[in-house]
């Protein structure tokens, strides 16, 4: 399976705009600058894009874990914030700090925070990113 997205940039790095547009039409001609990356300008940029690949595949991931556990979710709630810091080489993404909140009928806490780390160790995006990965996992 190949998945694909594209970027087109124009202009200098700082004063520059590109647009990033997927295959599947989620993304078409979706603004991101320096100015959406770094201050508030309405527009996307990669961290955030890494963020919502995290949490989704991260989620999809515990779906599968806990069916797997015999159990069914009524709802998983995550948020993956994603850090962006300077080293000396320009910036680095360091962090991804997972935040799962679950409904899940007929499971312990214990159980759900050992299958809850399984899956952020295996879901994909957990598996390409080389940054330190957290998780605060929590049964409502």
């Amino acid at each position: 399976m190949i998945r694909k997205g594209q970027a087109v940039w124009r202009g200098a790095g700082r004063d520059g705009e590109g647009a990033l547009t997927t295959d599947s039409g989620v993304l078409h001609d979706t603004p991101y600058s320096f100015r959406t990356r770094f201050e508030t300008q309405p527009g996307t940029n990669p961290e955030e894009l890494i963020a919502a690949a995290h949490a989704g595949c991260f989620t999809m991931a515990l779906a599968f874990a806990l069916q797997a556990a015999g159990v069914t979710p009524t709802e998983l709630s995550t948020e993956a914030a994603v850090s962006l810091d300077k080293d000396e080489a320009g910036f680095k993404i360091t962090r991804s700090a997972l935040s799962v909140r679950a409904s899940v009928p007929g499971i312990d806490a214990e159980t759900f925070a050992r299958i809850a780390g399984e899956a952020e160790k295996n879901c994909p995006v957990s598996r390409v990113l080389n940054a330190e990965i957290t998780l605060s996992a929590s049964l409502v």
